[in-house]
């Protein structure tokens, strides 16, 4: 039995055309009242059809709801009951986009026209917008209406859900924008022909909703819906689109307005402040500009907020005052001329605005509704109460996630201490908070959730008031640092690519757990450390990641911690050490740490300390020491058959080969190495030893190879991440081609080694002493040239510079090789003798033995 949905059954109809008519125009029956002159009763006797509409009445009514033309007249024939005679009251005018224009909308190509194909699909009869208020549903969906306005012949028009929607005033308010009086005549007003209808605010009423379309599927089955509100319907066969934030531009993006105005978030909040500031942007402003919509989140409605301070604050001063409390951004809330398609140019109608009050109901004159103001926080606030308690708690600790994570982080986050997932699976919730615009989705790798910037704000605020902050970073803490020791293998192995891409895409998480853990639990944050030192080699971080491990080492609080992890630590102390050479300090860290493994029968705690002490020892002059732990990782390699132990080993060895002069020995190991290194899977280590290879090569005299295998191994380890050893391999193939009179190659060489040298290091005014800022290698590189050209008194300035440059690193073999070159660009006696002086001191303090070419060169 169909239900009946409201007064509108009376043979004139005029109840409900009055009240369609008056919801239509946005007023209250108070209001109706007071803008015709007329008394309240009145108007609601009318509207109950409990009294007959005298003429004056009507005319007054028509004006004060702007009625004129046709539509006026057919609403005074209904007054007077001729429309009782003729049928359904007809529609206002020709089927048509009966909706406001829907202005110009940025970083929204896509949605739309997915949307618009999704529209056009036989399965798609309602498509919900969902998501975070002031995301830009409604904007969206009237630009999407817009578009498929064509495919839908019967008209597209649209309707705003109020609190106290009932399902009579949704179907009435439809009634009424498609032109009849009564939603029982929509299918006769679309005769067969498909229509559209834009349903805005669904969360205001869902139920009301829900029951309204649930009917209309029947009653009117060519009519589709286009809805939005904070979450979905809940109608069978409904499709939901989660309405995401403008795209930020990434936090390393190049600081130049013309790149950064590319990202739909930076374009929205320029074309916001170009509003209130006429000024261009200054260059310092470009940062703060980045900062900012990162920090909004692409959010529209924060985007608005924060440009509307421009006319009083500049984009840096904005940051500063805004950027630590966006959620208290306020402004006035999204209403008429910003999307809302409550237009007084659009049939529209608001189903079910609350009528007047037994205190309104004298009130003569019509008044005008306050301006509101919303705040970030209150936009937040209303999808924050669509959850369940447990939901909420959940919202709570994904919020100490600083970035991106993924499913498996997200379930471990929300485990308790015995690993159990309060509410089970994890996956159920986060498709939950998708729904609800609360929670992103970018990319398709595993590290692809991000809650929005105000939203993690906000569930922190709420974490805090609950008193269980403390307890969501701890649990953070513990759970990154679990992660940081399952990955730590792989950055030893031939997943290192992928395990450092995996630490990659959670660095600000890592480095916010150890902050707060170092103070708050020094055991998990120790454990944390310890795993990231070779992380933090790659990543050139190897002085913060020095100071961190020094410091939780020196912390008495983690005294007691575990044997084995303190022992990690110091043997990543003494790696980080040594990249900027301060691996003497660490030698006693890295043989405790040696004596704890042993002590534990811990191998590959053992292999590793000994390969650290085999590069210290070196760095110090200990040579022989050196070798000791090489030959000592060698063998116990062999005997546990580690493959890649065994590659590390003869690779390490290798300098021990080259220091002595032996470049057959060198030869033979790196061999080893390339094939050890292709059995167990690790192409870092081959392209590093193919690297080595090319300077054995070019220390050997042969050039033509040493340019081959140097470019080999700088593609390969550009292809795996890895261009830190780029400058080295620079030099070897630059200094190759000088030596072998190729003048424009080395020049090429020269000028990108220069590059990379300016954008990595400082033009401290010791580099300074030629006029340009240099290294060892481009200096290396200008001195063979000019020694080939004749020029030996700038040759020999090139290579005391280069001698200089090299003096302090971690091959004392550079500085030889460089004063071999000087003492033969020296003609003066005794400042040759000073300096075969200067070359006799190198070669003894670093076990060196001079090559039969170099010997040569200083005699000939």
């Amino acid at each position: 039995m169909t239900p009946d949905h409201g007064p509108d059954q009376a043979n004139t109809a005029f109840d409900a055309l009055l009240r369609a008519k008056r919801l239509a125009a946005g007023l209250t029956q108070a209001e109706l009242a007071g803008r015709a002159g007329v008394g309240i009763r009145t108007v609601r006797d009318l509207e109950r059809g409990r009294s007959r509409p005298q003429r004056t009445t009507m005319e007054l009514l028509a004006k004060a709801l702007g009625l004129i033309g046709r539509e006026r007249a057919d609403f005074l024939d209904a007054a007077r009951g001729t429309s009782a005679e003729t049928g359904p009251v007809p529609s206002t005018g020709p089927a048509g986009v009966e909706l406001p224009p829907a202005g110009e909308l940025i970083g929204r190509d896509r949605d739309i026209s997915e949307l618009a194909a999704l529209l056009g699909g036989l399965d798609s009869r309602t498509v919900s917008l969902v998501g975070l208020a002031g995301v830009g549903k409604t904007g969206l969906a009237l630009a999407v209406a817009h578009r498929v306005a064509a495919a839908h012949p019967a008209g597209v028009a649209g309707i705003v859900v109020s609190d106290v929607s009932t399902p009579d005033d949704v179907l009435a308010a439809i009634a009424s924008v498609f032109g009849v009086g009564r939603a029982a005549d929509l299918a006769g007003r679309l005769a067969g022909a498909s229509a559209l209808l834009m349903v805005d605010a669904v969360e205001r009423a869902p139920d009301a909703v829900a029951v309204a379309l649930t009917w209309l599927a029947g009653a009117a089955p060519t009519l589709r819906v286009l809805a939005t509100g904070r979450h979905p319907i809940g109608l069978p066969g409904e499709r939901v689109w989660p309405v995401a934030p403008l795209e930020v531009p990434p936090a390393d993006v190049q600081a130049d307005l013309d790149t950064v105005a590319d990202y739909p978030a930076a374009a929205l909040f320029l074309a916001r402040l170009r509003q209130v500031r006429r000024e261009p942007l200054e260059p310092d402003e470009v940062g703060a500009l980045i900062g900012l919509v990162r920090k909004l989140g692409g959010l529209p409605l924060a985007l608005e907020l924060a440009a509307a301070r421009g006319r009083v604050l500049d984009l840096n001063e904005i940051l500063n005052r805004y950027g630590d409390r966006v959620l208290d951004l306020a402004g006035p809330a999204p209403g008429l001329g910003t999307g809302d398609p409550r237009s007084a140019s659009a049939r529209t109608a608001e189903a079910g605005r609350p009528g007047p009050t037994a205190s309104d109901a004298s009130a003569a004159e019509p008044r005008s509704a306050p301006a509101v103001t919303v705040t970030l926080r209150d936009a937040v606030a209303a999808s924050y109460r669509l959850l369940e308690a447990d939901e909420r708690r959940a919202l709570r600790r994904l919020s100490a996630f600083r970035n991106r994570w993924s499913v498996d982080l997200a379930e471990s986050m929300l485990a308790d201490e015995t690993g159990q997932v309060a509410g089970g699976d994890p996956v159920e919730l986060l498709d939950r908070l998708i729904a609800l615009g609360l929670l992103s989705v970018r990319g398709s790798g595993p590290f692809r959730f991000r809650l929005l910037d105000v939203v993690r704000d906000f569930a922190t605020e709420r974490a805090a008031a609950n008193g269980e902050l403390g307890r969501v970073r701890r649990r953070h803490a513990v759970v990154f640092s679990a992660l940081a020791a399952r990955t730590a293998p792989e950055l030893a192995g031939g997943n290192f690519s992928a395990a450092v891409g995996r630490l990659d895409d959670v660095a600000s998480d890592l480095w916010a757990a150890l902050a707060y853990s170092a103070n708050d639990d020094p055991h998990t944050a120790l454990r944390l450390a310890a795993g990231l030192p070779r992380w933090w080699r790659f990543r050139g971080r190897d002085v913060p990641g020095r100071q961190w491990l020094r410091r939780l080492l020196d912390d008495p609080r983690t005294a007691d911690a575990d044997p084995i992890v303190r022992a990690w630590a110091g043997v990543g102390v003494g790696q980080l050490a040594a990249e900027h050479g301060g691996g003497a300090e660490e030698l006693p860290a890295a043989e405790a740490a040696l004596a704890e493994f042993q002590r534990a029968g811990d191998l590959t705690g053992e292999l590793g300390a000994r390969s650290l002490l085999c590069a210290l020892w070196m760095t110090t002059g200990g040579y022989d020491e050196a070798r000791r732990h090489g030959e000592a990782v060698l063998a116990l390699a062999n005997r546990a058959g580690r493959i890649r132990d065994m590659a590390v080993a003869q690779n390490n060895l290798t300098w021990h080969e080259i220091r002595v002069g032996d470049l057959r020995a060198a030869r033979r190991r790196l061999a080893a190495v390339d094939r050890l290194a292709a059995q167990c899977g690790e192409h870092r280590l081959r392209a590093l030893a193919r690297a080595n290879l090319a300077e054995v090569a070019r220390l050997d005299g042969r050039y033509a190879e040493a340019e081959v295998l140097g470019r080999r191994s700088i593609t390969a380890l550009a292809e795996l991440g890895d261009p830190g050893h780029r400058r080295r391999v620079l030099g070897t193939i630059g200094r190759a081609h000088a030596q072998a009179g190729q003048v424009e190659e080395a020049r090429a060489v020269l000028a990108e080694i220069r590059q990379l040298v300016a954008a990595s290091e400082p033009a401290t005014p010791e580099r300074l002493a030629l006029g340009r800022v240099e290294s060892g290698e481009a200096a290396s590189i200008e001195a063979i040239l000019a020694y080939h050209q004749g020029d030996k008194e700038s040759a020999a300035e090139w290579f005391n510079a280069a001698a200089e440059a090299y003096a302090g690193g971690h091959d004392m073999r550079d500085v030889a090789e460089a004063l071999v070159w000087l003492v033969a660009s020296t003609e003066e006696p005794e400042a040759r003798r000073s300096v075969v002086d200067w070359l006799t001191s190198v070669c003894k303090e670093g076990g060196i033995t001079l090559l039969p070419r170099e010997r040569a060169l200083i005699n000939g």
